[in-house]
C-alpha cells in the first residue's frame, strides 16, 4: 500500500480522534465549573462527594472508566446497547474525566486569590458578581492556563484510548495498517500527526499567556 493512502486512511481515523478532544474540552470545561463551586461549597455533605467524585475520577484508569460505562447498561440494568453507543461510552467516560482534572485546576486557580482583591473591590463599590468577571476570573485564568494546557496536551494522546471498546480512531487504524502492511510507516504517520496536533495546541495556549500577560500576580 502506497503511503499516500495509509496517510488517508490515518486522517480519516483523525478525525475520530478530534471529535473525542473537541467533544471532551467543551464538555469537561463545563462541567467543571459546578464540580469546582461544588468542591468549594460550603454544604458540607455536597463538598464531600464531589470530593469522593474528583478523588474516583483521578484515582482510577480512564480506561476502566471507559469499561464500566460501556458495560454497565447490560450487566447493571440489564439493557442492550447498539453499536452506536461505543462513541456514547467514549465521549461520557472522557468528559467526566477530565471534568474532575480540570475542576481540580479550577479550585486551585480561585483558592490562590489574595482575599485582599475581594475586599479592595468592594470597598470600591463593586458587587460580588462584578468583582468576580471583571477582576477575579481574567487572573484566574491566567494562573490555571499552563496547568491546563498540560491536561489538554495530555488529551490529545488518550484519545488513542477509545480502542479499547472498539472506536476506531487514528491509533486503532495505525495499528491495522501495520499488521496488515508489515511495516512501521503507519505508526511513524501517526506520532508525527500526534505530534503536530501537539504543537498547534502548545503553540495557541503561549499566545493566550501572552494576551494575559498585563495581568500581574
Amino acid at each position: 500500500m502506497e503511503v499516500s493512502i495509509m496517510f488517508q486512511k490515518l486522517i480519516e481515523g483523525y478525525g475520530i480522534s478530534l471529535e473525542i478532544f473537541f467533544v471532551t474540552l467543551i464538555g469537561a470545561t463545563l462541567l467543571a465549573i459546578p464540580v469546582a463551586l461544588g468542591r468549594l461549597s460550603r454544604i458540607k455533605p455536597l463538598a464531600w462527594l464531589i470530593s469522593i467524585y474528583i478523588s474516583l475520577m483521578r484515582g482510577t484508569p480512564l480506561m476502566l472508566q471507559m469499561f464500566a460505562v460501556f458495560f454497565a447498561p447490560y450487566y447493571v440494568f440489564g439493557i442492550t446497547m447498539g453499536p452506536g453507543y461505543m462513541m456514547v461510552a467514549v465521549l461520557a467516560s472522557f468528559v467526566i474525566n477530565y471534568a474532575a482534572y480540570f475542576a481540580e485546576i479550577y479550585r486551585s486557580g480561585i483558592q490562590s486569590m489574595p482575599r485582599g482583591q475581594y475586599e479592595a473591590a468592594e470597598a470600591l463599590g463593586y458587587s460580588r458578581s462584578q468583582t468576580f468577571f471583571r477582576i477575579i476570573l481574567p487572573q484566574v485564568v491566567k494562573r490555571i492556563l499552563p496547568a491546563m494546557g498540560n491536561e489538554i496536551v495530555t488529551l490529545v494522546k488518550d484519545t488513542s484510548l477509545a480502542f479499547s471498546i472498539g472506536v476506531i480512531e487514528m491509533f486503532t487504524t495505525g495499528k491495522a495498517l501495520v499488521a496488515r502492511e508489515h511495516t512501521m510507516i503507519p505508526f511513524v504517520i501517526a506520532a508525527a500527526i500526534y505530534w503536530i496536533t501537539c504543537l498547534i495546541i502548545e503553540a495557541l495556549l503561549r499566545r493566550a499567556e501572552k494576551k494575559l500577560a498585563y495581568y500581574h500576580d
